[in-house]
């Protein structure tokens, strides 16, 4: 199978397939900063339950190219790329944190090959009407948007040299977050098995370059190129009540808003709880009937 895909523009994409290579499709969309190589179930479980998972580094991340002021809309080229470079017709999507938005991109403007979709731990969009967008948000996360929006050159100034920072020793943006975090959530981000998946993708997404954590930045504050009261396929939001990271006050905006969505909010929960949600969530994805 090859390693990556080129789009139309020439651009390369490096993908990864995990779990069953002749289950059903599911594209897993990273979050921010992350790439293709996890968080993610273990091959074992996705060959059990039939998924073959598909992810790919957003451009700017890992190895892929760059495409500089793209929109969260513009997901929907890349994924349709890899797709038509696997030949598949029809294929389930997941996003989780800063993939979620991404996922929901794919369930409005991709209505006749996405079976279903599940965002996770999501933001709403910064234009949401009625949605004070920063309420209950970390004031480290209310910097960095701000700053995203406001001073774009300040805010690759910066980041700059802290992501360089950050894949010299991934554990660095976990130690950043750690004030940040519910007591919950430091214990799933102690957990080994996750603690490694994690610097192992905080690694990679910075391994080349920082542009595409600025380009998420950038692309999740600015106009999303689609509007999520026009999805038409099943989606499932899935949502900590205790994230500070993406208010759960996000969570609620879209659950008003997308037609046909179940609505999941974990009392309990918080950010990084979705990554012991996934397994479930494929589960999900892929209830519905093939070819459905």
């Amino acid at each position: 199978m090859p390693d990556h895909v080129r789009t139309a523009d020439g651009r390369r994409l490096q993908v990864e397939i995990s779990g069953d290579p002749e289950g059903r499709p599911v594209f897993l969309l990273h979050g921010m900063p992350g790439s293709r190589v996890g968080p993610k179930p273990r091959s074992l479980f996705l060959h059990q339950r039939g998924t073959r998972l598909i992810s790919f580094d957003r451009p700017g991340y890992g190895g892929s190219d760059r495409r500089a002021g793209r929109q969260v809309a513009d997901v929907v080229e890349d994924v349709a790329a890899v797709a038509n470079a696997f030949a598949l017709e029809r294929f389930a999507v997941v996003g989780r944190s800063g993939g979620a938005p991404h996922a929901l991109a794919c369930a409005a403007l991709m209505p006749g090959r996405v079976t279903r979709v599940a965002a996770l731990v999501g933001l709403a969009p910064r234009d949401a009407e009625g949605l004070d967008w920063f309420e209950g948000m970390t004031p480290s996360n209310v910097e960095e948007f701000t700053t995203a929006v406001t001073d774009p050159d300040r805010y690759a100034a910066g980041l700059i040299p802290r992501s360089a920072a950050i894949r010299c020793n991934p554990a660095r943006l976990l130690d950043e977050l750690r004030s940040d975090l519910t007591h919950e959530d430091r214990l799933i981000v102690s957990d080994s098995s996750i603690r490694s998946m994690l610097l192992r993708t905080y690694r990679e997404a910075l391994r080349t370059s920082v542009y595409g954590w600025l380009d998420d930045a950038i692309a999740l504050t600015g106009p999303w190129g689609f509007d999520p009261a026009y999805i038409g396929v099943p989606v499932l939001l899935w949502h900590g009540a205790k994230d500070a990271f993406s208010p759960a006050s996000h969570f609620s905006w879209l659950a008003a808003r997308v037609p046909r969505a179940t609505a999941v909010l974990e009392p309990k929960a918080a950010h990084f709880a979705a990554l012991r949600a996934l397994p479930e969530v494929l589960d999900w994805l892929l209830s519905a009937p093939s070819g459905a």
